[in-house]
């Protein structure tokens, strides 16, 4: 989850109001909003952190066995993973037609995927939207020793308590029907967003958490047909075979000198946002060959917003 403070300052009550209109003007009303305009957070180190009509593959439908909470990261040779140094957009502020030269497409739950391209489904798996706090059981809400809930400021999003196996089980049973509604929409791949959560968490939760949490999502994507990838968090990147992830998506890395980090890992496998000028230079002076990288806007929002900006060269 990249933005914020990392970006332009703490988001704005105007800027929320704005992001807000938007998506509901492009994609109609959502039931979670949308979940992640460009968001990044400062991570435990202080420096970094962090939100197909697919090809004719046929998906499982929700109601098709598959496992929930308790899987482990099945092999995902039954996958289809995005291509590499694709024509990318990222859209999880609103869905708008690709510009000519998309491959791969990133958009919110809520939304359909674009005819003919890889479509990613972007979900808010450690974090609870604001207007979602209140369905969840509050023990599932994480909480300081003082009982408060612990609340990512930035963006006003409660930290879920995944500290607990039986805990992260419950919470992914609830992610686990997004990930099923993505299927059933004929999305191929699965974003989890604030993966990063634990470096909010005030030490409450630990890196080990969040990678077990992240692979039941894994396992249950896997069993769904769909890819899942990294959403930041260089600092785990290692982890990543352990933990069932296929690709990244990564958000200012060439600002921040992480791309290195995700190609490695990934073996080029990479989707990058860059979200300043000088950003999107760095990216494509290093890496525009190997990965694929597109400019966004900080609120990611669609065409005809007088914040709109989508650059690839």
């Amino acid at each position: 989850m990249r933005g914020g403070a990392r970006l332009t300052g703490a988001r704005t009550a105007a800027a929320c109001t704005a992001a807000a209109l938007a998506l509901l003007t492009a994609c109609g009303p959502s039931s979670h909003d949308a979940e992640g305009a460009g968001k990044r957070s400062p991570s435990a180190s202080g420096t970094h952190g962090t939100p197909g009509a697919s090809t004719g593959r046929r998906t499982p439908s929700p109601s098709a066995s598959a496992p929930t909470g308790g899987s482990s990261p099945s092999s995902p040779s039954a996958v289809r993973l995005p291509p590499r140094h694709a024509g990318f957009d990222y859209q999880i502020g609103g869905a708008y037609s690709p510009p000519a030269g998309v491959r791969v497409v990133s958009r919110d739950r809520s939304s359909k995927p674009a005819p003919g391209l890889y479509n990613i489904c972007y979900v808010n798996a450690f974090q609870a939207q604001p207007e979602e706090r209140s369905s969840w059981p509050a023990d599932l809400l994480l909480r300081d020793a003082d009982g408060d809930v612990v609340v990512d400021e930035d963006w006003n999003e409660a930290l879920l308590d995944i500290r607990t196996a039986d805990k992260r089980r419950r919470v992914a049973e609830r992610v686990d029907r997004w990930i099923d509604e993505c299927a059933a929409k004929g999305f191929d791949a699965i974003e989890p967003d604030n993966y990063d959560s634990y470096t909010r968490s005030e030490d409450l939760i630990t890196a080990a958490d969040a990678t077990a949490f992240i692979t039941l999502l894994s396992g249950h994507a896997h069993a769904r047909h769909l890819a899942i990838g990294q959403k930041n968090t260089a600092e785990l990147a290692r982890q990543r075979k352990k933990a069932g992830l296929d690709f990244a998506v990564a958000e200012e890395c060439a600002d921040y000198d992480e791309c290195d980090v995700y190609a490695k890992a990934f073996d080029d496998r990479v989707l990058v946002i860059e979200y300043s000028d000088r950003g999107l230079r760095k990216a494509l002076a290093g890496w525009g060959s190997r990965l694929s990288i597109v400019r966004r806007d900080v609120m990611v929002s669609t065409p005809g917003s007088k914040d709109y900006v989508r650059e690839v060269k």
